[in-house]
């Protein structure tokens, strides 16, 4: 089995296939979706039927059936033009239109002229120089033309169900498709000659890796496993914050074991008509086992796969639970030797029903989580990898620098140091661009702001307390940066990041984090007396710190040891907790913080000098770097082995 697939020409699925053998398109399920023809039937017998009365509406606008009475006024009156007779009946054309009796004109009209009639017509036309034709003055079309003029507007309508049907099917059409079912989107192929995504593209979670590579050695060596009566996990659900690479790696496992590669979101399986979704998981399991061994890959399966019993709606039936259910189905059907293996990822696996996880589903549970310094190292140079560097990038110094960021966020910080030295105009990637892509993407994009002086001085003092407080309290995270440059939303930031990863956080290094965040409110309080809205931001991250010190780690005597609040519920108290036990709360909360606060006043009234020299430094330069910063601010260094 080749690893990349040639494309197909007329795909109607609805997922992305890598890796897969060149096979004509099927319809969906086998058959056509209900409703096709008949409904085209119908439509078009509607619209025949509404063209002819309309041509022959038209047709007959103009002409009208008189009497012979007023045929024989108007030749005496010299207002006809020419006549045509057969028999007895006798067709005309006025010269002048004339009133309708039913409303309207005519010019041109039939009559019937009398057997008794004794009138000699003949002398009256010829005295009053009427035109008698061998030719009908209104020309009946043939059969062929009414055919013709019959089937026109059937070729048009098909033309058009043609042009609606291929928009649907690419899912152009919008959800419930015409007259019948939604055909799904158009499948996404590799196409010959681009290579597969492999683990040699992943980097900063070997850990997961390893979880994996059970996985890839199944799909190669399945009848080593077999022989053993040892089974292949039927599902491993990925689980992490968003960007730590859970589809590359999906990718990467059916690229290592060159076997196709089934992909979709789980929203695409919902729809508004109930069923769609169930039968698209079908068909999606269907053709994985036909393509066998292969890889099916759901994407945010937490869409589908919440816990059950909430939300129905009316009848019981709800489409989110039927595909829900029909995934469990499937999986269920699995007997361990089909070598297909279902991979899923979710944000929120907390959420996904227990029927989902349980063994015999997804029986392997992998944790994606954002990567350590050395994996941000290998991240960086695999987004590096095309890049010309120049000589004095440092990437180990930029993987110190980003603790905590994903892997989706060290790519873009690399792509956008590339944009940056192309604006320059450079001919290589510098550590420079590096450093000020890294401030972008941190802080947010300078702009230009005119304050007044008096506010500028008080941003200068309000971002050397928090610059200050963070380099005199023991534990801090070093200053990185300071500056009274707008960025993004803040009238100015200071930079603060860890020497290392941090995994668990001590009382002391929170109680740290709290005074170093109150710096700028308290340098305003002790500098200008006054409290401004500068501080919303540092007020936010005070709040979420200490609710989560009182209760959700145990660092309050009054609390207790325990959890009083979820992770999640920031404002829905009375989930959990009692009324008494939440007043308990916000009294520690408050006291922590007041206790903060007055640290932070205080040790900033003890080094007021520093505080004014790193305020007068800012207004000068508007930024300092962390050198500058603790040179100012005469507080020495100290720099932990790396």
């Amino acid at each position: 089995m080749t690893n990349a697939p040639p494309p197909r020409k007329t795909p109607d699925k609805p997922w992305r296939t890598e890796g897969t053998s060149d096979e004509s398109p099927r319809r969906i399920g086998g058959r056509r979706a209900p409703g096709g023809w008949w409904g085209l039937a119908a439509a078009a017998v509607i619209v025949f039927l509404i063209v002819y009365a309309a041509v022959t509406y038209f047709t007959a606008a103009n002409e009208a059936t008189i009497s012979y009475t007023e045929f024989s006024k108007q030749v005496a009156g010299g207002n006809v033009t020419k006549v045509y007779s057969k028999g007895d009946a006798i067709q005309g054309q006025l010269k002048r239109p004339q009133p309708r009796p039913g409303g309207g004109e005519y010019t041109t009209f039939k009559t019937q002229r009398p057997a008794f009639a004794d009138d000699k017509l003949w002398q009256n036309l010829t005295q009053h120089h009427v035109t008698v034709t061998a030719q009908p003055v209104v020309q009946e079309r043939s059969f062929l033309s009414n055919l013709l003029i019959s089937l026109l507007p059937l070729l048009i309508l098909a033309a058009v169900w043609i042009f609606i049907a291929r928009r649907v099917r690419t899912g152009l059409g919008g959800p419930g498709g015409m007259l019948g079912r939604r055909a799904p989107p158009r499948p996404v192929e590799l196409h010959p000659g681009i290579r597969r995504t492999t683990f040699a593209d992943v980097a900063g979670i070997d850990e997961v890796k390893g979880e994996l590579n059970d996985v890839v050695d199944f799909l190669r060596n399945p009848d080593a496993y077999r022989s053993m009566g040892a089974k292949m996990p039927r599902g491993v659900l990925l689980t992490g914050p968003p960007g730590t690479g859970k589809t590359l790696l999906a990718r990467a496992v059916a690229g290592e074991a060159g076997v196709p590669f089934f992909s979709a979101s789980a929203s695409e399986f919902i729809e508004m008509i109930v069923g769609v979704g169930a039968s698209r998981v079908r068909e999606l399991f269907n053709e994985a086992r036909k393509a066998a061994p292969s890889i099916i890959f759901i994407d945010e399966i937490d869409t589908i796969g919440r816990i059950r019993g909430g939300g129905a709606s009316l009848g019981g039936h709800d489409e989110r639970e039927q595909t829900l259910n029909q995934i469990l189905t499937e999986m269920d059907g699995f007997s361990g030797s089909e070598g297909v293996i279902v991979i899923a990822a979710t944000n929120r696996a907390d959420v996904l029903d227990p029927a989902l996880t349980r063994p015999g589903r997804f029986d392997r549970v992998v944790t994606v989580s954002p990567p350590d310094r050395d994996g941000r190292q290998a991240i960086l140079r695999i987004h590096t990898r095309d890049m010309p560097l120049a000589p004095d990038v440092d990437l180990p110094q930029v993987a110190r620098m980003t603790p905590g960021m994903t892997g989706a966020e060290l790519a873009n910080l690399a792509n956008e140091a590339a944009l940056l030295a192309v604006k320059r105009q450079q001919q290589q990637v510098a550590q420079h661009d590096f450093l000020e892509a890294l401030e972008k993407v941190q802080l947010g994009a300078a702009r230009s702001l005119l304050m007044p002086e008096e506010e500028r001085r008080r941003t200068a003092y309000h971002e050397s307390g928090h610059a200050l407080l963070g380099m005199l309290q023991p534990g801090a995270d070093p200053v990185r940066k300071v500056t009274i440059v707008p960025r993004g939303r803040a009238l100015g930031v200071t930079l603060s990041t860890p020497e290392a990863d941090r995994y668990a956080y001590t009382e002391e290094y929170l109680r740290g984090r709290i005074i170093g965040a109150l710096g700028g409110m308290a340098a305003e309080h002790v500098v200008f007396g006054v409290v401004t809205t500068g501080s919303e931001n540092d007020l936010e991250q005070v709040t979420g710190i200490a609710r989560g010190m009182v209760a959700r780690w145990g660092m309050s005597e009054r609390v207790g040891r325990f959890s009083a609040l979820p992770s999640d519920a920031q404002q829905a108290y009375g989930l959990t907790a009692a009324p008494h036990t939440l007043d308990v709360i916000e009294s520690e909360m408050r006291r922590i913080v007041d206790e903060c606060y007055e640290e932070a006043c205080r040790k900033l009234t003890d080094h007021r000098g520093q505080l004014d020299a790193l305020a007068e430094a800012l207004l000068v330069d508007e930024t300092l770097d962390e050198a500058e910063a603790y040179r100012i601010a005469g507080v020495l260094r100290l720099r932990k082995d790396d």
